[in-house]
């Protein structure tokens, strides 16, 4: 991808994206500061740096797989999974894939959930980077993982678009790299 200036006003793209995250109160439960990116995704110019972005720390950790975590994980994922030249493996909700899966629960913020891929998604030895758009309490980054590296595939490392500091989702990936573009 073509590298672009930070911004007319010297913002870093972080700068950029910290600035144009929507916080909607009370969303999906009360308590919740949901973050939203989605006025990041309008924004082609900045979606592109952040694509950019997230890529960068990857490029030369031979990627083989990128797994987008639904729904919004997808949005990042499979265009930081074509810049690496890597296949995508979607990771669903229940009942959302069509094969064969293998799943996993998983505490959030404000209850549980389970995830899914399918059994075949990635093999012995493959290079998976986990991508998905806020790292809160690490559940769901950790599910993940813990799914995939049951199929045998070795984690690489996560990479967020924003990590929310306070809820110390980083101590539940243990030892796993990860990055986030913007700290909340």
């Amino acid at each position: 991808m073509q590298h672009r200036p930070s911004s007319p006003e010297g913002l870093t793209v972080a700068d950029r994206v910290a600035r144009s995250l929507r916080v909607v109160p009370d969303f999906p439960e009360p308590g919740i500061l949901f973050q939203d990116i989605t006025p990041v995704l309008a924004d082609s110019a900045l979606f592109a740096d952040v694509i950019d972005a997230l890529v960068a720390p990857w490029r030369d950790a031979d990627v083989t797989h990128v797994a987008g975590v639904e729904s919004r994980g997808f949005i990042l994922a499979a265009p930081v999974a074509l810049a690496l030249g890597a296949g995508l493996i979607p990771v669903r909700k229940p009942g959302k894939l069509p094969w064969r899966t293998i799943s996993r629960e998983y505490a959030l913020e404000y209850g549980t959930g389970r995830l899914e891929v399918h059994a075949d998604a990635c093999v012995e030895g493959e290079r998976v980077l986990v991508i998905d758009d806020v790292l809160a309490t690490g559940g769901t980054a950790a599910a993940t993982c813990a799914l995939l590296e049951g199929l045998g595939a070795r984690i690489v490392g996560c990479g967020f678009l924003v990590e929310i500091q306070a809820l110390h989702g980083a101590t539940v990936l243990d030892d796993r790299q990860f990055q986030a573009l913007v700290t909340r």
